[in-house]
């Protein structure tokens, strides 16, 4: 990424000629992937010029001069079919633009198109998405992991150079993990909610998705910082990421305590996933990190925790597509009390009703306190371990996924199984502090295997020092998997 900014600011290369590139692997690939949802090829080109026309008068066109990205179908932007990927939303075309996005542009970025995800963001594995299955890159027979499994399928087969995704436990780290790419959840509050259509908002966190960790944080420089249309945003300084990234790999990590919390580490877990990560463990050992023990005992809560809290805010959240404001809306209904039923009914997939169904339930009149008001106080008790913990460590290194990507369907009759597939990333949604994710291996089917790194509240730069100092110790981010073979022209007429 740093390569395409650099040389479009220069002069070395053409805006214009970099997403044409990249438009062209789209249309030669996509197919097989189902990683974009939509692409608006004549607006990349036309954003692209612009960018070409700037350093051309002697204008500076931004950090991300050129940069191609895939926009998670979550973020509203203008102009541009913005669906959740729900036939709900089928057909709103947003007439305002989502902070983060609109950010990016200003930085001289480039919007290929729309990625695909489970729908409003409600899945571990972009199966319940209404416009059809993302593929693994690495294993067309394997999910991408979800839900912005979009995202992560794309920047993995260099359908885009970077994209964005949305985090509500774990949904960018764990499609980081299993396609094989840097994903980060920032702090909550870290970036601007504006735009992106919510799905449970106290545990929202839009963030990026690169290749290497340096792409991540160059992304994240440019989205974070307060934004008055956000009450929830943080009026904090944003941090130099890049620069902690370029620390890390310089300096090493002498002096910095990494916690190893011994409850991330349970019978059950994939055998090749424990032994990559204690072998990277041991790398960042090498780089100078003390490694010590810590403690989180709340974490056998946090699964719980997070579906009775995920599930109130989604139904409170979705209760706004009714067929009156946005979308689709049910024909030939005659009352509105019918056009409510029809449209939810018939515009929802199984996924959001069930997470409907069961927020309903919680909230309910008398059961509010038994289930809503103790998952509250159970979070609480999660973020205090971690703030306990950090008085011991600087952050804290766990796997991202106790199993690697699995196969399509293997988990769909059974909700809790999928659930469990972010064991490892609802606690840091419920302390709204930052993690990322990394790639640290492969097993011997030659599935990604992810690393995460876990910071305090604004320890963002101390997530960045250590990725970069473990990825110039490995090259496992420099791996490309095979490209999916090339749709005929018959495929694509099918």
């Amino acid at each position: 990424m740093a390569a395409i900014a650099d040389g479009v600011r220069a002069g070395k290369l053409r805006a214009r000629d970099v997403a044409a590139a990249y438009l062209d692997r789209i249309e030669r690939f996509n197919h097989a992937l189902g990683a974009y949802l939509l692409v608006d090829g004549e607006g990349a080109l036309r954003q692209a010029a612009a960018v070409d026309s700037a350093v051309a008068a002697g204008r500076d066109p931004g950090p991300l001069a050129g940069v191609p990205l895939g926009v998670k179908d979550i973020f509203v932007t203008h102009g541009l079919e913005t669906t959740c990927a729900s036939k709900i939303l089928r057909g709103f075309v947003p007439p305002f633009e989502s902070t983060v996005t609109d950010r990016l542009g200003k930085a001289g970025a480039v919007t290929l198109g729309k990625v695909n995800m489970d729908e409003f963001a409600m899945g571990s594995s972009n199966e319940n998405s209404a416009r059809g299955l993302v593929r693994n890159p690495w294993s067309l027979q394997h999910i991408p992991g979800g839900s912005s499994g979009g995202s992560a399928a794309a920047v993995a087969a260099s359908l885009c150079a970077g994209a964005l995704g949305t985090d509500t436990g774990g949904s960018i780290r764990q499609p980081a993990a299993m396609c094989g790419v840097a994903g980060m959840k920032p702090t909550y509050g870290r970036v601007s909610r504006y735009g992106v259509v919510a799905f449970a908002s106290s545990l929202d966190h839009p963030g990026p998705f690169g290749r290497t960790v340096e792409d991540v944080a160059a992304l994240l420089e440019v989205m974070a910082g307060v934004d008055p249309l956000d009450a929830t945003s943080i009026p904090a300084p944003v941090g130099a990421y890049r620069k902690a990234v370029q620390s890390g790999r310089g300096g090493g990590l002498k002096g910095l305590r990494l916690g190893v919390p011994e409850e991330y580490f349970q019978p059950g877990m994939d055998a090749e996933i424990e032994a990559a990560v204690r072998a990277a463990l041991d790398d960042l050992g090498r780089a100078g990190a003390e490694l010590l023990p810590v403690s989180l005992p709340h974490t056998k809560y946090a699964i719980a925790t997070y579906y009775l809290i995920c599930t109130a805010e989604a139904s409170s959240n979705l209760a706004r597509y009714d067929g009156v404001r946005y979308g689709l809306r049910a024909a030939d209904a005659k009352s509105l009390e019918e056009l409510y039923a029809r449209t939810r009914g018939e515009g929802f997939g199984w996924e959001p009703k069930r997470r409907i169904m069961l927020g309903t339930y919680v909230l309910r009149a008398g059961y509010y306190e038994a289930y809503y008001g103790k998952a509250l106080r159970v979070r609480r008790k999660i973020a205090d371990d971690f703030t306990v913990a950090f008085t011991k460590c600087d952050a804290i290194v766990t796997p991202t996924s106790p199993v690697p990507a699995f196969r399509f369907g293997e988990r769909m009759g059974d909700p809790l199984q999928m659930y469990l597939a972010d064991i490892m990333t609802v606690a840091p949604n419920l302390a709204g502090i930052p993690a990322l994710s990394q790639s640290c291996g492969f097993t011997k089917a030659g599935l990604p295997i992810g690393l995460q790194i876990i910071g305090p509240a604004l320890g963002e730069e101390i997530c960045f020092r250590v990725g970069g100092a473990y990825e110039a110790r490995t090259d496992w981010h420099t791996r490309l998997p095979p490209e999916p073979a090339t749709q005929t022209s018959s495929e694509r007429a099918s």
